[in-house]
């Protein structure tokens, strides 16, 4: 369990093979992967996109939580994606004769789901070769307007005594999980840059991918966040979905060689837990 920018990370991804990123204390789940066996604690799971390694799991997901007398969940999924995945999950029905309760919602972009009253979730497309959604976590804080931010404390209470608004209301940016993307989406989506967390994916760290196959696959280089890396304003960085030729020790090696240094101490790649 990783802990970043606040929030308490469960997470496991490989390019190709899994993706699921777990926020425990969110109750949610970015992707399924193959349905890691924590994942079926989460009730609410955001799907970035349809490929097997980050969608695969779903119906095993919504099998367990049911064998294990959960709630029914919730599934985020790209609107492009929702016919074909309620086929896909009636073809289970059929197969497993369970009903593999849950509820699937079409999502696009500029939609929001709502997490409570000071929390909510906004979607936004991705660049990714499948139609893709990413989303970001926006946080509500009041804070006193400008106007009285140099008042004394006594002078503030009379004002809200007296009934003067001395807050306003402010949204920001809490964390971001694009999923797979070009790093275009970066300037397409520039508060991800913002976000306290920013979950983002580093397929391919070397020349033996290079930058341009790594584009035409829709992911994003090391080389292509190290020419950034002064637009990251983020408070941490968990980069994920490397390429399984790398090993963990290869991957903290590259990092250190190809990022500048305050780049490199924000950054958390996410390894194999026996590596870590």
């Amino acid at each position: 369990m990783l802990v970043l920018a606040g929030h308490a990370v469960q997470a496991v991804s490989v390019g190709g093979l899994e993706t699921c990123v777990q926020f425990p204390g969110l109750d949610l789940a970015f992707d399924i992967g193959r349905c890691p066996r924590s994942a079926v604690q989460r009730s609410r799971v955001l799907i970035t996109h349809a490929h097997l390694d980050h969608l695969g799991g779903i119906a095993m997901h919504a099998a367990t939580r049911a064998l294990t007398g959960l709630e029914p969940p919730l599934y985020l999924v790209p609107a492009e994606v929702v016919p074909d995945l309620e086929a896909l999950l009636a073809t289970w029905r059929r197969l497993d004769r369970s009903r593999l309760p849950c509820r699937i919602v079409p999502c696009r972009p500029g939609d929001t789901l709502s997490l409570g009253r000071d929390l909510e979730v906004r979607a936004y497309r991705s660049d990714h070769v499948v139609p893709s959604i990413g989303y970001a976590l926006w946080s509500r804080k009041h804070r006193l307007k400008p106007e009285y931010r140099s008042l004394p404390g006594s002078a503030i209470r009379d004002l809200r005594y007296a009934g003067t608004q001395v807050a306003e209301e402010v949204w920001t940016p809490d964390l971001a999980v694009p999923g797979d993307t070009r790093i275009d989406l970066l300037d397409q989506e520039p508060t991800l840059l913002d976000a306290r967390l920013l979950v983002l994916e580093a397929t391919f760290l070397d020349e033996r991918v290079t930058v341009a196959q790594c584009r035409e696959k829709g992911h994003i280089h090391l080389d292509e966040i190290a020419a950034r890396a002064s637009d990251f304003r983020n408070q941490a960085i968990l980069l994920t979905h490397f390429s399984a030729r790398y090993t963990p020790a290869e991957v903290r090696a590259l990092l250190d060689q190809r990022l500048p240094r305050d780049l490199r101490r924000r950054v958390t790649p996410l390894l194999p837990r026996d590596a870590r």
